[in-house]
């Protein structure tokens, strides 16, 4: 059985969320998407956990849930929340941001009361906790050996385990000894897993991707996620595939981490972007105003790397560059904002031909979608699939821009088009 999962999302009660991140909605994004095993998001506010009591029914011996509405839905649920953890190492604060699972209701309610003791869970969907990360992981655990805990994109430069601003060198300088809980790692948006193999103290890690899903849509779930080959989809049969990487775990879906808002060292105020080796040779410093350069995902594992970009550790799970299909369409359109709606003209009439949305970006031919739409959205998303698209890197808070094509392939592409038969006019 495929099982594509997003663990990682945030509900309406997390800041600068849309009033849309409800089960009802994530739901059907979901289906829409092609994602089977979805993180509730926020299991820790008070007000999100009495919705999931109510939107949501156990199914009986798998220890996942099913929205009460929509049970026939092929979508199940797994208790997730993120917790931000803020302490002080040899007089330096750390932020570290951390994702957790649980098994059941009961145990999430058993979780929020003990992290009750150091910070207000009402106050946000991902709670500001008192305390450090080894005493997280210890309280977590004590309530069932079953929980796990995820240090949260590890590269921002922000809140992150490895982040340049307030993280550590080590995994087991932030989570001490209570480390040998850890076994798998976010690697967010801004990194993927070829910039992870790099550290080779990373290699007994898991790297799992997910959306972190807290934007003004629910289609932004599912952007990033990971595709397991189960017998059976259980809560502890997901687990232990990440665990024991032993073949369930067969890749994750990335996107371009060049696509994400901290990928290049820069400074958004002065418009500056710079490779890690130009933003070293310029001691980090903004050429402009002189001021220091929001490091970037990128800058950052050079400085911990131990091994050449390129290799690949032995037994390490696999991954596949993708980009969500609104923003490919948006892209071609020269749409800022994919959710318009002639993109979702296009985008509608394609997941009604394939099924969902991962069906397109991953199975469809550039022929078969050519018959319903333009033969340049179809050419565009074979070529994302097939890694010929291009990224102007991301940085300092930008997210970076998508470029399909340029220059003699987009002539070539448009004589193309003159001789396609004519086609429904999508746009």
């Amino acid at each position: 059985m495929r099982v594509i999962a997003d663990f990682h999302v945030h509900s309406r009660y997390s800041r600068a969320t849309s009033k849309k991140m409800n089960i009802q909605e994530i739901t059907r994004f979901a289906q829409v998407k092609g994602l089977s095993l979805m993180g509730t998001g926020d299991f820790t506010h008070p007000l999100w956990l009495k919705e999931l009591k109510e939107d949501l029914i156990e199914v009986p011996d798998i220890d996942l849930y099913k929205p009460a509405k929509n049970s026939e839905f092929p979508v199940h649920y797994i208790l997730m929340g993120e917790v931000s953890t803020i302490f002080t190492v040899e007089e330096r604060v750390k932020k570290i941001h951390h994702v957790l699972l649980t098994s059941s209701l009961e145990t999430a309610v058993q979780v929020n009361e003990r992290l009750a003791q150091y910070g207000n869970l009402a106050v946000d969907g991902r709670p500001t906790l008192d305390m450090s990360a080894s005493q997280l992981v210890e309280e977590v655990m004590e309530v069932s050996g079953e929980n796990v805990v995820i240090p949260a994109h590890v590269w921002t430069p922000w809140f992150s385990i490895f982040g340049a601003f307030s993280g550590f060198n080590r995994v087991e300088d932030c989570y001490q000894d209570m480390t040998k809980h850890i076994f798998a790692l976010e690697t967010g948006l801004s990194s993927d897993p070829p910039m992870n193999w790099r550290l080779s103290a990373l290699d007994r890690f898991a790297l799992v991707s997910n959306s972190d899903c807290h934007s003004a849509w629910p289609w932004r779930i599912g952007r990033e996620a990971n595709v397991f080959e189960l017998e059976r989809l259980t809560y502890q049969e997901v687990v232990d595939a990440m665990r024991k990487k032993d073949g369930r775990f067969k890749f994750t879906i990335e996107t371009n981490p060049a696509y994400g808002k901290y990928h290049w060292s820069g400074h958004r105020n002065c418009k500056v972007s710079l490779s890690p080796q130009n933003a070293m040779k310029l001691g980090s410093l903004c050429p402009v105003c002189r001021k220091r350069l929001t490091k970037g995902v990128e800058q950052r594992v050079e400085e911990l790397a131990d091994r050449p970009m390129g290799f690949k550790p032995e037994g390490a799970v696999g991954y596949m560059r993708l980009l969500p299909l609104s923003e490919i369409i948006s892209a071609l359109l020269g749409v800022s904002y994919p959710g318009v709606q002639k993109v979702w003209k296009i985008y509608n009439a394609l997941v009604e031909k394939f099924g969902d949305e991962y069906a397109v970006l991953i199975d469809a031919s550039r022929e078969e979608m050519a018959e319903i739409v333009d033969l340049k959205i179809a050419e565009a998303i074979v070529r994302v699939r097939e890694g010929k698209a291009r990224v102007i890197p991301g940085y300092d808070g930008v997210y970076g821009q998508l470029v399909i094509f340029s220059g003699e392939k987009e002539k070539l592409l448009e004589k193309k088009r003159v001789k396609q038969r004519s086609l429904p006019d999508f746009v």
